[in-house]
């Protein structure tokens, strides 16, 4: 039962760890689909000039940076369009709880 109470307790401190750290930066070479980003979700959606849990990014910054920090290196096209998509539902819920955006 300890052995149980443990595993149970590293694995929920495992989980939690994921968003206490924040994420890369995103490099100046990627700015324009950054901010592609951040103009699609703020305006298709609410709340994204809110503050997020990571300081000095508001929702929608932190959502973009999660959402380019988990997309593969090639990836080329609208961030939060992916998010909107069946292949990208999975980061986008990952996002959403990144930037307390949901």
């Amino acid at each position: 039962m300890i052995k149980l109470t443990l595993a149970a307790a590293l694995m929920f401190g495992t989980a939690t760890m994921a968003f206490a750290d924040t994420y890369n930066p995103v490099p100046s070479s990627d700015a324009a689909m950054m901010q592609q980003c951040i103009t699609y979700a703020t305006n298709k959606y609410t709340g994204g000039d809110a503050a997020s849990p990571i300081p000095g990014q508001n929702k929608s910054t932190a959502f973009c940076t999660c959402m380019w920090n988990e997309t593969p290196d090639d990836f080329k096209g609208n961030l939060a369009k992916f998010a909107d998509t069946a292949a990208g539902a999975k980061t986008n819920a990952t996002c959403e709880k990144y930037s307390d955006w949901q």
